[in-house]
């Protein structure tokens, strides 16, 4: 039987365009987890799968126990330059024209396809909220809020139909909450705090804070998408190999 590879190069190369894509948003501050404005604490285990930051402050405290996975950038040019590119992509993002006005409706129990989503205060989440690609590789979702976001306790962001955590964005015009225990997608850039409750994990995406703090308990943070150079043609190649062996 032909190994129909075309599949799996198609996969490869869309998850390499939505690399692109993401680094031609957030610039430099792509390699974060996380980055504060002022500080950055943590109480307990918690773990960032990425770079973490602070600038124009330089305060990182908790970390041990928690554990970084990347580099610790404590009010340094690399930490000032991936503020700089924060605030940027926060600035186009709320350039953006909204598609659809969510003010007043609760993220929890919704379905939601790419788009620009706006809510003129706060936006909140309970129960779970699902984003539909419907197929589409260049699937984007931005969230803009002109305070606050709340997630509930157990809160969840589920991803369908090829929807990927690097082109989901949450602009928050003050501080952005995360419940207990709850798994969020996508990358969170607040206008001043980002507050990780006791067990709540970003599962793809960052907690990016431009003037305020990172407070984090017990939390896991994995950045979405960084990309390593020759990536996605060794995991292109690696896919095709293995599907052309199990089809022999």
């Amino acid at each position: 039987m032909k190994c129909n590879t075309r599949a799996v190069l198609l996969s490869a190369f869309a998850a390499a365009l939505s690399c692109q894509s993401q680094a031609a948003i957030l610039g430099s501050a792509q390699s974060f987890a996380v980055l504060g404005g002022s500080t950055v604490t943590n109480t307990g285990p918690t773990i960032s799968n990425g770079s973490l930051g602070v600038w124009p402050g330089a305060a990182v405290t908790g970390f041990p126990p928690g554990v970084v996975n990347g580099t610790i950038h404590s009010g340094d040019a690399v930490a000032q330059q991936a503020q700089r590119d924060a605030v940027t992509a926060y600035n186009m993002l709320a350039g953006l024209v909204p598609t659809q006005n969510l003010t007043g409706t609760n993220l929890g129990g919704l379905t939601l396809t790419p788009g620009v989503y706006f809510f003129s205060s706060s936006a909140f989440l309970t129960g779970t909220l699902t984003l539909d690609a419907m197929g589409d590789p260049g699937a984007r979702f931005v969230f803009q809020t002109g305070s606050t976001l709340i997630t509930a306790t157990n809160a969840s962001v589920v991803m369908i139909n090829g929807a990927n955590a690097c082109d989901v964005y949450w602009q928050v015009g003050s501080a952005a909450t995360l419940g207990t225990n709850t798994s969020f997608q996508g990358n969170i850039l607040a206008m001043t705090s980002i507050t990780l409750n006791t067990g709540a994990s970003i599962v793809e995406g960052r907690a990016l804070a431009q003037s305020g703090a990172v407070t984090m308990d017990s939390n896991v943070i994995t950045a979405a998408c960084i990309p390593t150079p020759g990536a996605s043609l060794l995991i292109g190649v690696a896919v095709i190999g293995l599907a052309c062996r199990r089809r022999r």
